[in-house]
């Protein structure tokens, strides 16, 4: 298979999911958004290429700063809980993202329900 044919299947999982997803590369710059952050953010369409900076506050950007620099302590410091929404009953984590060589490369941010009674049902009909 090749880098351009797992290019698709990566892109193909990640714009699956139903939760927010937006990558970063190590500059904070925003190098994608699945669909579900177009929707979510009001201004995702305009979000893609720009340093996550302009769209957060300076306390998130604070602990969006300090996570990475955790990243690039250790290989195996790769995920970092960012906040409860208790509205939504959802978890938001900063996740690492690393090559083969395990190297850090960019990172990004995603949502987990909390409970399995708020996730919604595996249907297979």
């Amino acid at each position: 298979m090749t880098e351009f044919e797992l290019t698709d299947f990566f892109k193909g999982i990640v714009d699956s999911e139903e939760g927010p997803i937006v990558i970063c590369n190590l500059d904070y710059r925003i190098i994608y958004l699945n669909p579900s952050a177009m929707d979510y953010y009001r201004s995702g369409h305009n979000m893609q290429g720009k340093l996550l900076e302009s769209f957060m506050n300076e306390e998130l950007m604070s602990m969006v700063r300090m996570s990475v620099e955790w990243f690039k302590e250790g290989r195996d410091n790769n995920r970092v809980f960012a906040f409860h929404d208790n509205k939504k009953n959802l978890d938001m984590y900063i996740l690492a993202i690393r090559n083969g060589s395990g190297d850090l490369i960019g990172f990004y941010g995603r949502e987990e329900s909390r409970t399995p009674d708020q996730s919604r049902p595996f249907d297979l009909d």
